[in-house]
């Protein structure tokens, strides 16, 4: 009796410990096994993650990837998205985590975990460079033409900022923004600024003008699935590390802070 109660009981901490094996077993040992970090992203998202001239893949949010699975010891696969189908992606584990210029707005974080921001920045709003629009009282008057991205932060603040506009919808990437204000398709453009300025690099010089002002003052953040929260704490990790020997820094200086990049790629 006693020995079958012994044996029982060594059972019972077996089965214990598997299961608490079980448990602690996570993302990051998954892409560690892998060998591999997917990482759902923009193709038009300069300067945050785009093809250059030379057919590679570049842009801040994939120097600091590249870095990222580099710490990691694993191989960075990246896996290309218009902007709405990013979350989907991350969703459905096409992709362990997301690297965009992304605002973690609440209504986005009822379906994703975000990181920790690392870098701040805002909507603005720009028209072509001959544009009788000069202010962002102009852009109120009714029926002015409006571009913004499906699903973008931009797009929510151009309809609390401009009731009254015209909003037409793009499916994805800002250069679209960019073309529809140069083709006179739209009156102005709204979209992240510093998205803004790093994409109008690929147009010819002064085509377009930002308006002075921002809507909104917006972090941005990286983000995983609510399932990965080893994941989440090492990417909180990173950017403190980062932030602190000077690395993103160098990064958002280079990419989003001055277009230094442009005669790089």
């Amino acid at each position: 009796m006693k020995r079958n109660k012994l044996f029982s009981a060594i059972l019972s901490l077996v089965f214990l410990f598997g299961i608490m094996g079980i448990a602690t077993a996570g993302t990051l040992d998954e892409i560690a096994q892998r060998g591999e970090l997917r990482i759902a992203c923009q193709t038009q998202g300069a300067p945050f993650s785009f093809v250059d001239r030379n057919g590679e893949r570049t842009g801040s949010s994939v120097d600091l990837c590249n870095m990222i699975a580099k710490e990691m010891g694993v191989k960075a696969v990246y896996l290309n998205y218009d902007w709405d189908g990013l979350i989907p992606a991350l969703l459905s584990k096409k992709a362990d985590m997301l690297a965009a210029d992304m605002t973690p707005t609440l209504a986005r974080a009822m379906k994703i975990a975000f990181t920790n921001p690392y870098m701040y920045t805002g909507s603005v709003v720009f028209v072509k460079q001959d544009s009788p629009i000069k202010t962002l009282e102009d852009v109120k008057k009714k029926g002015t033409k409006l571009a913004v991205l499906l699903g973008s932060t931009g797009e929510n603040d151009a309809k609390k900022a401009f009731p009254e506009a015209e909003m037409k919808t793009y499916k994805g990437g800002g250069p679209l923004l960019i073309n529809a204000v140069m083709a006179g398709h739209t009156d102005a453009g709204v979209n992240d600024g510093s998205a803004v300025v790093g994409q109008s690099a690929s147009f010819p010089p002064n085509s377009i003008r930002i308006l002075e002002g921002q809507l909104s003052r917006s972090p941005l953040a990286f983000a995983v699935r609510y399932d990965s929260p080893d994941l989440q704490s090492w990417l909180n990790l990173f950017f403190l590390h980062t932030s602190l020997d000077g690395r993103l820094d160098e990064n958002l200086n280079y990419w989003v802070n001055s277009l230094d990049w442009k005669k790089d790629h």
